[in-house]
């Protein structure tokens, strides 16, 4: 059965929290599938874009496996920890 929501629920922000063992998963997944990419001569970063905005698994090559490890996780995932690096190396205080 389908859960139904109040209006009450839908003004209500959500909030998840990934696991920090889920997290550095992902940093070793982006990490061999960028070095699979550029092993191979493709452009990881645009590789990696189109994977996230698409969905489509053709945009990352099945070399060193990472086709298969990419799809183990979750885009927003891949979105998150891409997202916390970049914050992280800017220097970006959550006081901002």
């Amino acid at each position: 059965m389908m859960k139904r929501f109040s209006e009450e629920d839908l003004g209500n922000t959500q909030y998840f929290k990934v696991k920090p063992d889920e997290e550095s998963g992902v940093k070793k997944v982006l990490s061999i599938v960028y070095e699979a990419l550029s092993k191979k001569g493709y452009d990881p970063v645009n590789q990696i874009v189109g994977y996230i905005m698409s969905g489509d698994p053709t945009y990352i090559t099945n070399y060193m496996g990472a086709r298969s490890l990419i799809m183990k996780v979750e885009r927003d995932e891949l979105v998150e920890e891409i997202l916390e690096a970049y914050i992280a190396n800017n220097h970006w205080s959550p006081e901002r």
